[in-house]
């Protein structure tokens, strides 16, 4: 393959992990990234935040080219719902396609003349306008440096395109599932999110925006395909003649027939924390004097959200919080909830006299990472054994789940829950918009990807807070029995009685990031070549093949087809290995290649993963 930096994976199913052992080069970062001390949240959080930039140069400018003579200049062209509403001319720009989960870039080509613009306007112009002429959108994000001023130029046209008012959280900051959340709550047409998810952020790094519809979940690739169709051919942009929003406060300003309204952005999504889980058991279990709890929220957008939630409403130390002021670069880090990225807490939580339970958060607040005294759950581990436990501790789920589902990538143990509990089970390609139509047909309950996203019908968005919350329901309903000094049902407990149940996948994930694009597709050309070829029965050291293929998922909500979502090799035991290009980046190529081992031996389960 051409040239890459290799990233072995930062989440190993080994129980053991020592970080500060020799096989920390497992969790080598991609890049160094400086990681700041534990910072205290302050009484307000938005206080804590730099106070507003002179706006960056960003402007919707007539583009010079945008048709064979030279544009007029910008033209009034109607006065919808009594706004002037302007044309910018504007020429197509190259590269708008969107990923598995919208689209991200670096800050520095979203600042360029139009970028933004042209996408927002192209989803505008891919809509029908029954699903936003004088309708209700959400605007939120995870607090990154430039959401400021692209929340400005959404507003604008969304204005100038008949939106009738947008709710915004207040400094712009929503977490992706609070949005997704408010969306639903508040039945509106849909909601853009202005994050690039776990990546890096700050002027030399990376910004992203993508639209969820009316359930609350991302767009399909049905309208993505549209978006970016309509960048290919986009010759105007409609903007609202208005100043800029002042989003530092709450309250609506009203233009004409259009208002903003800014909102707090942790309320609607509390309440719903709320009646989804047993507040009153999970405070008993962090009030206990022998129990103790982390959150790292990683300087990202669940820094507005956990002294609210942990402190406030379930009685948990201030101190529990670490990192728990939303930064626009993230205190320089990098907002990925895993052993490599998420060092500071892992080495905490791997200390002699480590808290109970561990928990982190990334940039939009939509992945978890969970951690026991010296234990690691991986993410495949975690969604199974929430749903095999989801019943009995979590009010939601008394009735049981209606289904199970996870990514195709991920491993195999949510699969033998589902068929233990005789549940209906569902694997589809990575990204959550996959999830939402079998949740909105009463298909599925819970589900879950590999990548530390985990979630629930509650809403339609992974969601990293829920996860931890689950996890501390499960603990404390283990533990509500327990007398003061008496031995409590550790996390790894959990874990390892789940295995002896089901037995265990050993799983692991390596990732080749910013690879140059042509090499990581003639690797997948060769090896699709090489699926091509295969029949069942064939060798591969020890391992028989059962099949090869190329994932394909039709939905049976709506027949549609997905091609080409990873090249699988699946062996008679079980085992699998996976090869698949991840468009969650913002430069390049990522391959990434999944490994999984299926034990039923409990004498095994404790086996380092690369052993396994």
């Amino acid at each position: 393959m051409a040239s890459c930096l290799r990233g072995d994976t930062a989440f190993l199913s080994s129980p053991k992990l020592n970080p500060s052992s020799k096989n920390s080069t497992l969790f080598r970062p991609i890049r160094s990234l400086r990681f700041l001390t534990s910072s205290s949240l302050l009484p307000n959080l938005f206080s804590s935040r730099k106070p507003p930039r002179s706006p960056s140069p960003l402007a919707v400018k007539a583009s010079s080219s945008s048709s064979p003579s030279p544009p007029s200049p910008s033209t009034t062209v109607t006065e919808s719902q009594g706004i002037k509403i302007i044309s910018v001319p504007t020429k197509p720009i190259e590269g708008q396609k969107t990923g598995t989960s919208g689209l991200r870039k670096k800050v520095k080509v979203f600042m360029q003349e139009n970028y933004l613009a042209n996408w927002i306007q192209a989803l505008f112009n891919s809509l029908s306008p029954e699903d936003f002429k004088n309708g209700l959108l959400v605007l939120g994000g995870d607090g990154r440096y430039f959401n400021r001023e692209a929340a400005q130029v959404i507003i604008k046209i969304a204005a100038g395109n008949g939106v009738g008012k947008i709710l915004v959280g207040k400094e712009g900051i929503m977490s992706t599932p609070a949005v997704s959340a408010v969306i639903r709550k508040r039945k509106a047409n849909g909601g853009f999110i202005m994050s690039a998810s776990h990546n890096p952020g700050g002027p030399e790094y990376d910004w992203g925006i993508k639209f969820n519809y009316s359930s609350g979940q991302p767009a399909p690739e049905s309208i993505t395909d549209k978006i970016y169709g309509n960048t290919l051919s986009i010759s105007e942009i409609k903007m609202a003649e208005i100043p800029d929003v002042e989003l530092s406060s709450l309250g609506v300003t009203t233009y004409r027939n259009f208002c903003v309204e800014v909102i707090d952005p942790v309320s609607d999504y509390l309440e719903l924390m709320e009646n989804v889980f047993d507040f009153s058991l999970i405070r008993n279990l962090l009030s206990r004097s022998d129990f103790r709890f982390i959150f790292d929220a990683m300087h990202a957008v669940t820094g507005a959200y956990a002294k609210p939630i942990f402190v406030d409403k379930l009685g948990s130390s201030p101190d529990c919080i670490s990192n728990g002021v939303p930064l626009e670069d993230f205190g320089h880090g990098h907002p990925d909830p895993n052993l490599t990225y998420a060092k500071d807490l892992v080495d905490i939580m791997y200390s002699e006299n480590g808290p109970d339970v561990g928990a982190a958060s990334d940039g939009d607040g939509d992945r978890n990472m969970i951690l026991g005294r010296g234990f690691f759950v991986t993410p495949s581990d975690s969604v199974a054994i929430i749903a095999a436990n989801a019943q009995e501790a979590i009010p939601y789920f008394q009735s049981g789940p209606k289904g199970l589902a996870r990514s195709m990538p991920t491993s195999g143990a949510l699969d033998r829950v589902a068929q233990k509990l005789n549940l209906p089970f569902f694997e589809v390609p990575t990204g959550w918009k996959f999830f939402g139509n079998l949740m909105d047909d009463g298909k599925l309950s819970i589900c879950g990807e590999e990548s530390f996203g985990t979630g629930s019908d509650h809403i339609r968005e992974k969601d990293g807070i829920w996860a931890v919350l689950a996890w501390l329901s499960i603990i404390a309903y283990r533990n509500k029995d327990e007398k003061p000094g008496e031995k409590l049902v550790s996390v790894s407990d959990v874990v390892k009685e789940h295995w002896a149940t089901y037995g265990r996948n050993f799983f692991s994930r390596y990732d080749y990031e910013e690879c140059e694009s042509e090499g990581a597709n003639k690797m997948i050309e060769y090896l699709r070549d090489l699926v091509s070829k295969s029949k069942p029965g064939d060798k591969y050291g020890s391992y028989f093949l059962q099949f090869a293929d190329d994932f394909t998922y039709t939905d049976p909500v709506d027949g549609s087809v997905v091609s080409k979502q990873g090249v699988r090799f699946v062996f008679n035991d079980g085992s699998r290995i996976i090869f698949r290009l991840s468009g969650t980046g913002s430069a390049g190529a990522t391959a990434r290649m999944y490994i999984e081992k299926f034990e039923p031996d409990v004498s095994k389960h404790d086996m380092d993963a690369q052993t396994a």
